[in-house]
C-alpha cells in the first residue's frame, strides 16, 4: 500500500472519526480487562472447592468474549490503519499523519483532547520532540 500524505486540513477533518474509533478501543480495553479480572477471581475461588461444570461454562463464555473483543479490537485498529494514520499509544490517544510540509517528511501529531492537529515531529522523533506547525511554515517564509 501505499503511503498517504496528509494536509493540515485533511488530519482535522479525519478527527472526528478518529476520535470515534479511540473511544471504541478504550471501551473495549476496559471491559476485556475487566472480563480478564473475573476470570482469574473465578480461577482463584475455584482453588478452595470442587469446581463444576457451571464454572467452566462461564469461564469459557467469558474467555469467548475476551476473543471476541480482541477481534473488535483489531478491526477497530485496521480501520484506523487503512485511513493512512499511525497509532503510537491508544491509552493517551496519541496519532500521527504522515505529511510532506516544505519537501519534508514529518508527522503530523495529535493528541486526544486537542481541538485540532497543531503539532509536528520528524519521522524518527516522537511525542516529546513535537513542536508547533506555526513552527515549520515559518522556515519557508
Amino acid at each position: 500500500m501505499e503511503k498517504k500524505y496528509f494536509t493540515v486540513e485533511e488530519a482535522n477533518n479525519l478527527l472526528p472519526e478518529l476520535k470515534r474509533e479511540l473511544a471504541e478501543l478504550k471501551r473495549l480495553k476496559v471491559q476485556f480487562s475487566e472480563h480478564y479480572d473475573q476470570i482469574e477471581q473465578h480461577k482463584k475461588t475455584l482453588l478452595y472447592r470442587h469446581k463444576t461444570k457451571v464454572d467452566e461454562d462461564i469461564i469459557f463464555k467469558k474467555e469467548a468474549r475476551m476473543e471476541f473483543m480482541e477481534m473488535e479490537a483489531q478491526t477497530f485498529i485496521l480501520n484506523m490503519k487503512a485511513l493512512g494514520v499511525e497509532i503510537k499509544n491508544v491509552d493517551a490517544g496519541l496519532i500521527d499523519f504522515p505529511a510532506r510540509i516544505n519537501d519534508q517528511e514529518v508527522m503530523l501529531c495529535w493528541k486526544e483532547g486537542e481541538e485540532e492537529v497543531s503539532f509536528y515531529h520528524s519521522e524518527i522523533g516522537g511525542f516529546n520532540t513535537r513542536e508547533p506547525i506555526e513552527n515549520l511554515m515559518k522556515e519557508n517564509d
